[in-house]
């Protein structure tokens, strides 16, 4: 009869830390085949902890525990060696050692490692979404971005929705071309989660231009000619007057100098998005 190894992770959040030690240390002995590991997240109080600590010693499990609670975590020493349960403090120890070189109190506070998790899971999913709404693909995206970018091509809507989705804000933009009529979703939008984007038409040239040959294209296309330059411009000052937007206009200046700009806006504006960006 095989015997099983049981393992108790107990922890005052998740207990993801305990479990991964867990795992990684299981990994070394692959000749045992049968493990036991029960997890216990939220331990916060002496109750359960008692009563999970019991557990432990009736089912001779080794507990990991990840307490960040200093009282709860110097009772489970104290009741682990009374009642001789085999344990791995993953904590405490090195919480002190940290404290008493750095001359500085831990905060104690449970989580903090998955409150910094799904800051990152934000700004992935800020940034998964200005790829999705990109250059009006799904005209949708702008009745669900936190802010909606305007303007003609080479006016940096791209890549500021990229920057800015790094700071957590979700962006759409949208495309101003004289003959594609605006969508008709612009309009439900509210005037202060819009911000317009222009250019001077010299700059617009030599961008167009530019970028025309890095195409493999020729740089007197109509796309970069000033004429046209001057008709969308024009034309994309007529759209951002109808819906009574700020315009920022971005030549000479580098991203993160309009970004700073478009976050003064949406904080003058009393935009609520703001208080969950990172500056």
């Amino acid at each position: 009869m095989k015997t099983t190894f049981k393992i108790f992770i107990v922890s005052d959040s998740l207990g993801e830390t305990a479990r991964a030690v867990a795992r990684a240390t299981i990994s070394q002995f692959p000749d045992i085949e049968t493990w036991d590991i029960k997890r216990f997240p939220y331990v916060n109080n002496e109750e359960v902890l008692k009563e999970v600590l019991k557990q432990a010693k009736e089912s001779n499990a080794l507990v990991l525990y990840s307490i960040v609670s200093k009282e709860l975590g110097e009772l489970a020493r104290e009741i682990c060696h009374q009642e001789n349960i085999e344990y791995v403090d993953l904590l405490s120890d090195i919480i002190d050692k940290l404290s008493k070189k750095f001359g500085m109190e831990p905060l104690r506070e449970a989580g903090v490692i998955r409150k910094m998790d799904k800051s990152y899971f934000n700004r992935v999913e800020a940034i998964e979404f200005a790829v999705k709404y990109d250059d009006g693909k799904d005209p949708r995206g702008v009745l669900k971005a936190d802010l909606v970018l305007v303007g003609i091509s080479r006016t940096s809507k791209t890549p500021l929705s990229m920057y800015l989705a790094n700071k957590h804000i979700k962006v759409a933009n949208v495309p101003l071309v004289p003959e594609v009529p605006i969508p008709k979703e612009l309009d439900s939008v509210d005037p202060r989660r819009i911000i317009g984007l222009t250019n001077s038409p010299e700059k617009l040239n030599v961008i167009r231009t530019e970028r025309l040959k890095a195409m493999g294209l020729s740089g007197s296309a109509n796309y970069a000619k000033l004429d046209r330059i001057l008709e969308e411009l024009d034309y994309s000052e007529e759209v951002m007057k109808r819906l009574k937007c700020p315009v920022i206009n971005v030549a000479n200046k580098a991203i993160e100098e309009t970004a700073g700009i478009i976050l003064d806006i949406l904080k003058e504006n009393d935009i609520d998005i703001l208080k969950d960006y990172e500056i």
